[in-house]
């Protein structure tokens, strides 16, 4: 029972506020040496060594590089000038229009941080001025920049990819419909919302002729055409079979860099930022990936894995039994955790159960993926809501945000069922 109690010992200090990383390290150590002494990790050298010479997760830091260069390129800022302006005239317009441009620096940044705080600087304040209800306000910019995690290419799906022996490319391509309902779920929802209560969403006032119109439409494109011409490279050279995923995170950082040209946002300060900025997102991904090595080698040389499988391979029900437990305790696990610790800590000791069931594990991994981008809108944790926080003005309550994520929570639940119980739908049958 060492391994399990090792495993309730790290998330107890998880929940204390330890640094992931060394609180995963330091507890794999103390149990580790205390049940097998320090030969235990006489390979973790080697174990080290594999992830650095991983080509996969150098997909990582290349595409974390594309998305803050393409954040400091006022990318955002442009997008939803634009698309605000577009469906502006709708009710529900700007809602709308946030999702569309979360959906867009999904595919072109990935950087979930990045997107909240842009859209809760330059999209908030417009949609108060128009008298939008703060919680749907709030909760649009949420759930629009978790996007990310499911829209390819996602940080999280390279890791799920690498965690459970799948192909990257494989991943993207079974993301990319389970994210277009997905958004396709949310502007249903504004539109049935804003017309039941057209005052929590008014129409912006409009008074334009055809030319003026017309001009908006053309600028609406010159905003959306570059991002959109490097998303449709990048995932095109995976999906065509031309280029690995490692091979087209390097070109889609090449890319962003002639899209900061485009935009005249280049300059030497803003690459060395941009590669700064990258060094301190993949160190913290690697660091807690050693520590949840370490962790993962401590916890099945006490037997904790056998334990845990045995149990889950006798549940009632299965496979259906695994799955619905399995997607359970993620959800509430994405509470109180990060999704990097999820993926490292917890997938593995699915992985192996999800196998010996037979279960389809690219249908596994975007169950796990979706489910992990519900973390980042989950009180009182989640990440999306610390991010617009930060940036709402004063009269935004936290209860605001809180109030205005839960709808899109149980929208993402719900896409997340319907993945689960008709997978053919999205050609994972």
């Amino acid at each position: 029972m060492i391994g399990i109690i090792m495993f309730f010992v790290a998330l107890v200090m998880l929940l204390l506020g330890f640094p992931v990383a060394f609180t995963f390290g330091g507890i794999a150590l103390i149990f580790g040496v205390f049940a097998e002494g320090f030969d235990m990790f006489a390979f973790m050298p080697f174990r080290i060594q594999s992830y650095m010479e991983n080509t996969v997760m150098m997909a990582v830091p290349l595409f974390v590089f594309m998305g803050i260069v393409l954040q400091k390129t006022r990318l955002a800022e442009q997008l939803l000038e634009a698309m605000g302006k577009l469906f502006g005239g709708v009710r529900g317009g700007l809602a709308i229009s946030t999702i569309l441009v979360g959906a867009l620096l999904a595919a072109s940044t990935g950087v979930v941080g990045a997107s909240v705080v842009a859209m809760g600087l330059i999209s908030l304040p417009v949609m108060l001025k128009y008298n939008y209800d703060k919680s749907l306000a709030c909760g649009t910019i949420c759930a629009s920049g978790t996007l990310g995690q499911i829209i390819p290419p996602s940080i999280i799906l390279i890791i799920l990819g690498d965690v459970l022996g799948i192909p990257v490319g494989d991943l993207f391509q079974a993301a990319v419909l389970p994210g277009v309902v997905l958004i396709g779920a949310y502007i249903v929802y504004i539109l049935i919302l804003t017309f039941l209560k057209p005052e929590m969403a008014p129409a912006m006032p409009q008074d334009i002729d055809s030319e003026t119109r017309a001009q908006q439409i053309r600028s609406a494109l010159k905003a959306i055409i570059p991002p959109l011409a490097l998303v449709l490279i990048v995932l095109g050279s995976i999906f065509t079979g031309i280029a690995t995923p490692t091979e087209s995170s390097a070109l889609g950082g090449v890319g962003a860099i002639i899209l900061a040209l485009i935009y005249r946002q280049f300059s030497w300060k803003m690459l060395y930022e941009s590669g700064l900025e990258t060094v301190k997102v993949t160190a913290m991904v690697f660091a807690i990936l050693m520590g949840a090595t370490a962790f993962s080698m401590a916890f099945s040389y006490t037997g904790g894995d056998y334990i845990v499988e045995e149990a889950l391979l006798n549940l009632p029900g299965e496979k259906w039994g695994f799955i619905i437990l399995a997607m359970v305790a993620i959800l509430i696990l994405g509470f109180f955790i990060d999704f990097v610790e999820i993926a490292f800590i917890i997938v593995p000791i699915l992985a192996p159960v999800a196998e010996a069931l037979g279960i389809n594990m690219v249908w596994f991994a975007i169950l796990i993926a979706m489910n992990l981008q519900t973390s980042f809108l989950t009180p009182p944790f989640g990440f999306s809501l610390f991010y617009l926080k930060g940036v709402a003005p004063s009269s935004v309550r936290t209860t605001d945000i809180y109030k205005g994520v839960m709808p899109f929570i149980f929208i993402q639940v719900a896409v997340l069922a319907t993945i689960m119980i008709f997978p053919a739908w999205y050609g994972m049958g």
